[in-house]
């Protein structure tokens, strides 16, 4: 479904990515772990198109998208949830979520994908009405990955879904990004911190340093790789 073949992506003379390459299939949760700065959010704006790579190439199913500006590739299937949230503070929570079918016109479709959002996040049909600045820091990343899933992506990129949140909001984010692989089918592009949470949840995984790709392979394979548990994990293995 996405391939980055190569990708080097700079902020002005600074290479934040050097050569990237990744594989996702569709109906995949793929995780991308990494410390502070080893270019995981930069990762998904190459892709989003917000931060052009300047060198390699991007294809979403079989077709480049590197050249394409942000709002064609959300019309091509791919939406981002961005690390804070970034929901759109002055308006009502319903407001957020038409703004995520901004590019739609399905009414009836738009109708059904909302009762939809509100099914995965009750709390969100009973404050519809309020202001999207007055919610919790939990309630906001659930708006916020509603909004992404109003505009129906086929590829759901989600940076750090848990910063900031208490562990109860956590564990229902994640069984939500659970949910929407299994049922409704989304394929997960997945940049998190907390490496456990996101390898338990994904089918594989790829380790980030320093704008490369170091380690990759199975979710399974990643929580018992050594290097991953010493540096990600926080576990150290006693000899």
């Amino acid at each position: 479904m996405l391939e980055l073949s190569n990708v080097q992506t700079f902020y002005g003379n600074i290479k934040a990515l050097g050569g990237v390459n990744i594989k996702i299939s569709e109906g995949e949760i793929i995780a991308l772990i990494g410390a502070n700065g080893a270019g995981k959010t930069t990762t998904l704006m190459s892709i989003s198109g917000i931060v052009p790579p300047r060198s390699g190439k991007i294809f979403f199913m079989g077709k480049p998208i590197h050249l394409l500006s942000p709002h064609e590739i959300v019309a091509r299937g791919i939406s981002q949830v961005p690390e804070g949230r970034r929901i759109f503070s002055q308006l009502t929570v319903k407001e957020n979520l038409d703004m995520g079918a901004f590019l739609r016109k399905d009414k009836t479709g738009i109708k059904k994908d909302m009762e939809h959002v509100f099914s995965l996040f009750p709390v969100l049909h009973e404050r519809r009405h309020q202001i999207g600045g007055t919610l919790s820091g939990g309630e906001q990343q659930m708006l916020a990955i509603s909004r992404a899933l109003m505009a129906r992506p086929r590829l759901l990129l989600l940076d750090e879904p848990s910063l900031g949140l208490a562990p109860l909001i956590v564990k229902l984010i994640f069984q939500v990004i659970r949910k929407i692989n299994q049922e409704d089918g989304a394929t997960i592009f997945l940049v998190e911190q907390n490496a456990n949470m996101a390898l338990k949840v994904a089918h594989r995984g790829y380790v980030m340093d320093n704008g490369e790709i170091t380690i990759q392979g199975t979710s399974e394979k990643l929580l018992h790789n050594e290097d991953v548990k010493k540096a990600y994990l926080g576990i150290v293995t006693a000899t």
